[in-house]
């Protein structure tokens, strides 16, 4: 089994959404004066490859500590929309090739390649984001999460954050933000 690390690395000077405070790790112990090594750990949650719960936009809805540990895993699918350019959005269209292990999947995971900008200021820019449809479909089919290779579920001009309340309006759902190498999960005859 080939396992793929999905997230980007935690480091003081890494990307983070706009206004946020970026990491502060600070070595507290080591070897020569301490007989260990240790470190401390300041960063918001919102930080690196990260999931939002439902109480990020609600706060009667759950936190990622009150979901059993069911919600974390289960079969998923990675939708290759890598054609997108600035702006465009996700559709029913991109998924259409991959409906029936979107169908079956309890994950679904987007791959615009946005990734490769990480730690650009592009970006943070007009990254693709999913449209109506995509959302309807993720409550429709009872999906544990969705997952997205840019900074965040909905556009970053978008305050009101209107996929991420569609989304979690039961309660439900995880929503997995900054993903990174989704490219080799994609079935190699989608490859480009």
């Amino acid at each position: 089994m080939q396992i793929i690390d999905l997230s980007h690395t935690i480091s003081n000077d890494m990307p983070v959404f706009p206004g946020t405070f970026p990491p502060y790790i600070k070595l507290t112990n080591n070897y020569q004066k301490d007989g260990f090594k240790e470190s401390s750990i300041s960063m918001v949650t919102h930080t690196g490859t990260h999931m939002d719960p439902p109480v990020h936009v609600n706060p009667n809805q759950p936190a990622i500590d009150s979901f059993c540990p069911a919600q974390f895993y289960g079969p998923g699918v990675v939708i290759d929309c890598h054609t997108l350019v600035e702006g465009e959005k996700i559709t029913m269209k991109h998924l259409a090739p991959f409906r029936k292990e979107a169908d079956q999947a309890d994950f679904l995971l987007f791959y615009t390649g946005w990734d490769v900008l990480w730690g650009t200021e592009d970006y943070f820019g007009d990254y693709p984001s999913v449209d109506d449809d995509i959302i309807q479909y993720m409550l429709d089919t009872r999906k544990k999460g969705i997952g997205v290779d840019v900074i965040g579920l909905d556009p970053i001009t978008d305050k009101l954050l209107v996929h991420h309340k569609q989304l979690f309006r039961d309660g439900d759902k995880v929503i997995i933000e900054n993903l990174t190498n989704l490219r080799p999960l994609l079935c190699s005859s989608t490859r480009k």
